[in-house]
């Protein structure tokens, strides 16, 4: 087990108080409707599935009921850095800051 750091709790909390909720930061289809179902098919079901460090949507469902954003590395399964859902996608420098301590 291991613990996930809620940016809106501001402190670490059991990974049991938490949900996945999907990769982050993938902008809506605004011509949904003029979509062939296979490209709404993509949009829905395709994600990158990248290895390493990944950005994710995480819910706080036994917390604060919020969601929020954080890059975690898919093969350790360690998170670098959580940050609010209003908040940009930190740049690979800060990644490497937060995974240093810095």
């Amino acid at each position: 087990m291991f613990e996930i750091h809620c940016p809106y709790c501001d402190e670490k909390r059991s990974e049991i108080e938490f949900a996945y909720a999907g990769e982050a930061h993938i902008a809506r289809e605004t011509n949904a409707d003029q979509l062939s179902d296979v490209e709404w098919a993509q949009f829905l079901f395709y994600r990158d599935n990248a290895r390493g460090d990944h950005c994710e949507r995480w819910w706080h469902q036994h917390g604060c009921n919020m969601f929020f954003n954080a890059v975690r590395n898919t093969v350790s399964d360690k998170f670098a850095v959580t940050y609010k859902m209003d908040q940009k996608r930190p740049s690979v420098k800060m990644i490497e800051a937060a995974k240093n301590g810095k």
